[in-house]
């Protein structure tokens, strides 16, 4: 008991300084960009890396929506994967020092738990036509909360039995960290393929603003940036901010109206079981229709317009676009402060310029939960598409009573006729 107490006593005394040393991190940057850029000074050598790199990834990022909403899904999905390995790299690296059993394994275990539930609740939500027509699937739906439930209980009781004397506590915070990166990571990137199934825009816009802020502030912030943002993140500017907010909205503007003109990003994705495709084909709602509004009276002397035709969709874009790049960025602050605690520059070496993915989407996780939040509480209805899917999947006599119970009522409101009745 004394030296537990002893232990638990210079874990308590521990500080930043403590923390084991990171390996420099390694040069990424293809050779053939190293010859080209050798004359330039490390500044502009680092501008162009990350100018070409990211024009790279753009082009990649427009490959896969081309490819449709199925690969888009497949994209977010790995990069949540990459994202949670980066962060628990970063806790292995504090975990291992102390020789300790069955950290890696139990968190990649909990990953697949997590990621199980929620796309198991995603697969019966929007499935529910093609998990009728196979019995396998549907016992693995009816018990999918119970399967879950089990397969996370038997990952808590692999970690007791894994604690080790003297170590109890930093195993525990080994435990908090794994599940507070899967709250990170995985949740949000469930949040990101809800909003996908409710019209690509509302994953493009969201997404491109970001991509868009973070671009433009940069932009603004190396070329006219002289007054330092916040001490987390040094190289920030108030001018970089401010830069990147007014082109943001202004992108997000015209972005969503090139976007709301395709059914193909504006409609719901919907999966269709008889083709065994992803569909993006309907009638569009009135936030994609074309709309006349008056022009406030300050502003037509100025623009010299009385009325202007947009689309609804434009104003959401607006308030979305003022969170990319108000509230987006305190994303990327909070990645700051969590990489100085850690005493490493970046989360890894992954993209050269830009570090690791997490270094790319710590403001997109954020952007997901207000898109989602934004969707269920001023855009999203009743869906009867959805409701009926659910429907179809009850029993016949279940059914039948549901549509006694439908007639009945709309007879009472007098919208069958009484004809109809018997």
């Amino acid at each position: 008991e004394v030296d537990l107490e002893e232990r638990l006593c210079e874990l308590d005394l521990r500080s930043d300084s403590d923390i084991p040393d990171v390996p420099p991190p390694t040069d990424s940057t293809p050779e053939i960009l190293k010859r080209a850029l050798s004359g330039l000074s490390a500044r502009w050598k680092n501008w162009w890396i990350r100018g070409i790199l990211s024009l790279a990834m753009i082009s990649g990022f427009f490959l896969i929506i081309y490819l449709g909403s199925f690969m888009l899904m497949l994209l977010v999905l790995s990069i949540q994967v990459k994202c949670y390995h980066e962060i628990i790299t970063i806790g292995y690296r504090v975990y291992h020092s102390y020789d300790l059993p069955w950290f890696r394994s139990l968190s990649w275990y909990f990953l697949l738990c997590v990621n199980y539930f929620f796309y198991g609740e995603t697969v019966a939500d929007y499935f529910a036509t093609f998990v009728q027509r196979r019995e396998q699937l549907q016992f693995l739906i009816r018990y999918h909360r119970f399967i879950s439930f089990a397969l996370y209980l038997t990952g808590f009781c692999m970690f007791v039995l894994s604690l080790v004397k003297k170590h109890y506590r930093l195993q525990f915070y080994m435990f908090a960290w794994t599940h507070v990166t899967l709250l990170i990571t995985v949740t949000q990137s469930h949040l990101v393929i809800q909003n996908l199934f409710e019209g690509m825009i509302w994953f493009l816009v969201p997404i491109s603003s970001v991509i868009c802020n973070d671009i433009t502030a940069y932009i603004f912030g190396f070329f006219f940036g002289r007054t330092p943002l916040i001490k987390l993140s040094p190289k920030k500017t108030w001018e970089g901010f401010i830069g990147g907010f007014f082109s943001t909205v202004v992108f997000g503007f015209i972005f969503s109206y090139f976007l709301a003109q395709h059914q193909y990003f504006v409609c719901p994705v919907e999966y269709n079981s008889e083709t065994n495709r992803f569909v993006t084909e309907c009638e569009p709602s009135e936030l994609f229709q074309m709309k006349k509004y008056s022009v406030p009276p300050l502003l037509q002397a100025v623009l010299g317009w009385e009325t202007v035709n947009m689309y609804p969709f434009q104003m959401h874009s607006f308030a979305l676009s003022t969170f990319a790049s108000l509230i987006g960025p305190f994303g990327g602050f909070f990645a700051s402060g969590f990489k100085r605690a850690f005493k490493i520059k970046d989360f890894a070496d992954t993209i050269p310029g830009h570090g690791g993915i997490m270094d790319r989407f710590d403001c997109q996780y954020l952007m997901a939960t207000f898109v989602h939040v934004y969707i269920t509480s001023f855009i999203r209805g009743p869906n009867p598409s959805k409701l009926l899917k659910q429907l179809l999947i009850l029993q016949p006599e279940q059914q039948l009573s549901v549509y006694k119970t439908l007639k009945s009522h709309l007879v009472e409101k007098g919208i069958l006729q009484p004809s109809l009745r018997g």
